[in-house]
């Protein structure tokens, strides 16, 4: 493994309904892995005690119990927690079903380990081959959502946001506001909003995906009216953030003048409008132009500001310049 020699590496899973598979994905992980961390949320079939009672004899298992179902993302904050109090150095995260191939963790972790990246994740998307056995429902919704992540976090080169094959260098990890990111299936997203907001590096890593019989826990109906909701509120604070409270630069009037005037315009030109209908006239071209002016300006104001950001990508690594003490 690349730099495993020298650096502490810990390798969080959680765990729901996962016994079936789980001892396998224990076993595919190399030796040098310093520590695998698995988070028994409740799971109602006791994946803890299958993981027990097979590895009771490797120190590098360690099996903590969540008293209720407390969701993916409060049981993977959990298995962080344990990372930094083991001195972890680097923390990778892989799902226990199986779907992840734990012999690409050497390459999830490289770009950290050389000091390119603060935190990695996986990119089931990047090539066209592996796109080739991904269910087209999955396909579809993955790009609606990841235009929305893009637009939350701020990372606007990265695809596959609800990828969970991540690793993430521990002085990051550890100014993190753990106690803040979701608990359940918007975990992810989330996860990459924070790290915005820390300027820290995030960069893909091509990944296989393998797809057997196991079933999402997820709801899909639930996320489609939910996430949505999480991502806008995600995006504003990013934008409060960033270009209010951290920086006033340009982009920052570009869209305080763009959305002023596509809301004037706006506003003016359908009042006008509905002025114009009640009294069967047509509206003068003044009145035209008033209300149309400003929506072109605005807008191309507004197109200035999204062009800023696309650009503002974090570029330089920050866990070099972190410390956890």
């Amino acid at each position: 493994m690349i730099g495993s020699d020298k650096l502490d590496i810990a390798v969080v899973i959680p765990c729901h309904r996962v016994a079936g598979s789980i001892c396998d994905v224990i076993a595919s992980i190399t030796p040098d892995i310093a520590h695998i961390i698995c988070i028994d949320d409740a799971c109602p079939e006791n994946s803890g005690d299958v993981i027990d009672e097979k590895y009771s004899s490797d120190p590098r298992v360690h099996v903590i119990r969540h008293g209720i179902n407390k969701g993916v993302g409060a049981a993977v904050v959990t298995g962080y927690r344990e990372a930094l109090r083991k001195g972890a150095q680097i923390v990778a995260k892989i799902d226990g079903d199986g779907q992840m191939d734990a012999h690409q963790i050497p390459r999830l972790i490289a770009l950290i380990a050389a000091g390119q990246a603060d935190y990695t994740k996986g990119n089931r998307f990047y090539s066209l081959e592996s796109t080739a056995t991904m269910p087209l429902s999955r396909i579809i919704g993955n790009a609606g959502m990841s235009f929305l992540a893009k637009m939350s976090s701020g990372y606007w080169e990265l695809f596959d946001p609800a990828n969970g094959f991540t690793a993430i260098h521990s002085n990051v990890l550890a100014v993190l506001p753990l106690e803040k990111l979701s608990e359940r299936y918007f975990f992810e997203t989330d996860m990459l909003f924070r790290l915005n907001t820390l300027r820290a590096v995030v960069t893909d890593i091509p990944m296989p995906a393998k797809y057997g019989r196991e079933k999402s826990g997820l709801n899909e109906t639930h996320s489609l009216l939910t996430f949505p909701f999480l991502h806008a509120r995600n995006f504003l604070k990013r934008i409060g953030y960033n270009y209010f409270l951290r920086d006033f630069n340009i982009a920052t009037l570009n869209m305080v003048l763009g959305l002023s005037s596509l809301i004037f315009g706006l506003t003016f030109g359908v009042a006008s409008w509905h002025a114009a209908s009640a009294e069967s006239v047509l509206a003068s071209p003044g009145t035209v132009m008033l209300a149309g002016l400003p929506i072109i300006v605005g807008t191309q104001l507004f197109l200035n500001f999204l062009a800023f950001d696309m650009s503002n990508q974090p570029s330089v690594p920050i866990h070099p310049r972190l410390s956890r003490a």
